[in-house]
């Protein structure tokens, strides 16, 4: 199913912060890239939910952090969607609901479900490793520099949700190595840099 990605993108940028909206754009972007590499290599099972579904999850997974729904988020997407006269299809909202499995406890059943999990809390330790660049640039972010910080340095963007990120190696789950999915969010971001203007 094709989506028109601008209408939700236009109510988006009405209704949150714009901190808010470049990690929306950001989860989209890791959730893009992860697709593309789990499909190239031949890992995604017949049952994921198409690259559509991913990206708009990706796009769409705070929509409710805002506004009158903001102290109930993540219990609210499909009410705000209505709010805003949107809709989404059933599998991009469970994928939603994995992003914060840990209170909607969600089951995490496919890739998209992990993929979500694990990005959503990566992509500001991402963004805090840009800004104390001289830069303050995203394409100059070495993997190097984000590895070390995340593994290393604890207090560094110390509300990123380290045990979650790091979960993408769960054999159950990406079966993927820290690193190699470090890398691939962090491409994904660098390539949506004119459009979070970082």
């Amino acid at each position: 199913m094709a989506y028109n990605r601008q209408n939700y993108l236009q109510v988006l940028k009405e209704q949150l912060e714009p901190n808010i909206l470049n990690h929306s754009l950001a989860v989209e972007a890791c959730m893009g890239g992860l697709y593309d590499y789990f499909e190239s290599n031949g890992l995604l099972d017949t049952n994921e939910p198409p690259r559509e579904d991913w990206l708009l999850a990706g796009l769409l997974h705070d929509i409710d952090y805002a506004g009158e729904f903001k102290d109930e988020h993540p219990y609210k997407t499909k009410e705000a969607l209505e709010k805003y006269g949107l809709g989404a299809p059933e599998a991009v909202i469970s994928i939603i609901k994995a992003h914060a499995a840990r209170y909607t406890n969600e089951p995490l059943d496919s890739k998209a479900d992990w993929s979500i999990f694990c990005c959503d809390s990566l992509t500001g330790l991402i963004v805090a490793v840009a800004l104390i660049l001289p830069s303050k640039k995203l394409e100059d972010v070495k993997l190097s520099s984000v590895t070390k910080r995340f593994l290393k340095q604890p207090s560094f963007a110390a509300g990123t949700r380290r045990d979650e990120v790091a979960m993408c190696q769960n054999p159950e789950g990406l079966n993927m190595p820290l690193e190699k999915f470090i890398e691939i969010c962090l491409n994904s971001m660098k390539g949506i840099v004119e459009e979070v203007g970082l």
